[in-house]
């Protein structure tokens, strides 16, 4: 049985600077895209423990810090890396396609 893979772009590779992220609202989701090192990366933007804007976060290396309550995840793996946050975030598989779309795939 073949599986079909839907994609969802989101926005342009060069839309997002190197270790920054944006805030992108599509199809009733708001998610945050990171661009670190070339590699990009899309997460929920919600934190999982309050009302903070992942994307509007402090980005070092492969970690986001939440800008409420300071608690941290690692953006490649969701992974909770600093309370008071608990619950991992939401990652989505992320493509670029040759014409510089970064994508959701599902």
């Amino acid at each position: 049985m073949s599986e079909t893979c839907q994609r969802m772009a989101l926005c342009k590779s060069a839309d997002v600077e190197e270790g920054q992220a944006i805030r992108i609202e599509k199809d009733g989701l708001c998610l945050a895209v990171f661009n670190l090192e070339g590699d990009f990366y899309v997460t929920d933007d919600a934190c999982t423990h309050g009302p903070g804007s992942l994307s509007e976060g402090c980005i070092e290396g492969d970690v986001v810090e939440c800008d409420f309550h300071n608690g941290a995840f690692n953006i490649r793996t969701g992974e909770v890396v600093m309370p008071p946050c608990m619950v991992p975030l939401k990652t989505y598989r992320t493509v670029v396609d040759e014409d510089g779309f970064v994508s959701i795939q599902f």
